[in-house]
């Protein structure tokens, strides 16, 4: 009979990461066919458009804020949330961008060790990147950081977050380009809640939002989606919204 209050042991954990790892490549696999078939149906409804006319309308998307509108409230909006300026991470000394699963690193080190939290750079998954998208539950972090490396963005938040707060963050980065194109093709969201993982599995003490780029984290006491915007227009590769790129990524614009 098993024992129920048994611990499981180092390689029955080892092996339920494995088939955790294996169902999110799935996951990604399905999440990136499902984006190309999206991609297809936008243009075949935009050709469709073209015969009809088209008028303006109190519908959903009247009231979302306009992108401009956002950058417009970004200072404003960073003192409401009490955010940290922007801030630059030094790197993971010579293994900054280390692969994982040979050599030094057979794992991926413990989120402790990183200069951050959350990490902006350091060893990481080669096997793969994060797509960009918004998440329910927490990613792997080693697919995430090369996403990173690669001039992509990541929206940290508290799941303790106000919700109504996290819901905005969410909707807006979770429009598809064709709806309004805000650079979110570019950007990760998604709750930063490793605890199992030994130190540094939760945000620091006082903040709720992480906005994070390769050698780049801003800290917010309030998820803002004025201030998020800001972070991710300009530190992801390509910029969005007409910005210039201020990032430092190695690979910038390499898939994510």
């Amino acid at each position: 009979m098993t024992d129920a209050n048994r611990r499981p042991t180092k390689a029955e954990r080892k092996e339920q990461a494995r088939l955790e790892r294996d169902e999110l490549r799935r996951r990604i696999e399905r999440r990136k066919r499902n984006r190309t078939i999206g991609i297809a149906l936008v243009a075949v409804a935009a050709t469709v458009a073209v015969v009809g006319v088209i008028t303006a309308s109190s519908g959903p998307a009247a009231d979302v804020e306009a992108p401009d509108a956002l950058l417009a409230r970004a200072e404003a909006a960073a003192g409401e949330a009490s955010c940290e300026p922007v801030r630059t991470v030094e790197p993971y000394g010579a293994d900054d961008q280390a692969h994982v699963g040979s050599g030094a690193f057979p794992s991926l080190p413990d989120l402790s060790t990183y200069p951050s939290t959350p990490p902006a750079s350091g060893p990481h998954d080669g096997s793969g990147t994060l797509p960009a998208g918004v998440y329910d539950s927490p990613p792997p972090i080693g697919l995430l950081l090369h996403s990173l490396e690669h001039g992509g963005t990541v929206v940290w938040y508290d799941p303790d977050a106000p919700p109504e707060d996290v819901r905005a963050i969410r909707d807006f980065y979770d429009r598809s380009v064709g709806e309004v194109a805000a650079g979110q093709d570019r950007v990760i969201v998604a709750p930063y809640d490793y605890e199992a993982t030994a130190g540094a599995g939760r945000l620091p003490d006082g903040a709720r939002m992480a906005l994070v780029a390769w050698h780049r984290v801003r800290t917010c006491a309030d998820p803002s989606l004025p201030v998020a915007l800001d972070f991710t227009s300009s530190l992801s590769f390509p910029a969005a919204l007409g910005r210039d790129y201020e990032g430092e990524a190695p690979e910038p614009g390499a898939q994510m």
